[in-house]
């Protein structure tokens, strides 16, 4: 699915898969070795949910992009591979995009830019 993301001075495009179901919310990016730039996966959680995440069996670092209902960037964490020490997302979310460990970082991705993808 595409999905993109606003930032101030430039609009990033990625494919992202959608972990719909409990099932595939709970694997989520586990047992994969690498993660292209340009793809992700997201959760979205409706209604909107205060969401945590860990890296169990999770092999690669990932950013966790936790983003509000409307769309808005709450939070940005870099998780690291394995880490089993929860990430909160702190509010309730309307859902968490997974991207490479790093890469908002690098795209000047940041809080509040804007996440928009067909729900």
């Amino acid at each position: 699915m595409p999905l993109t993301i606003r930032s101030k001075n430039k609009v990033h495009h990625f494919t992202v898969e959608v972990a719909a179901t409990p099932d595939q919310q709970e694997r989520g990016l586990m047992f994969r070795q690498s993660l292209a730039d340009n793809r992700g996966m997201i959760f979205p959680y409706d209604p909107p949910e205060d969401a945590a995440f860990w890296m169990k069996n999770t092999f690669i670092p990932l950013d966790l992009v936790f983003i509000r209902a409307d769309g808005t960037i709450v939070r940005i964490s870099t998780a690291q591979a394995m880490d089993l020490t929860p990430v909160p997302a702190g509010e309730p979310i309307g859902a968490v995009l997974e991207l490479r460990g790093g890469l908002c970082a690098e795209l000047g991705i940041k809080e509040g830019d804007i996440v928009t993808w067909t729900k």
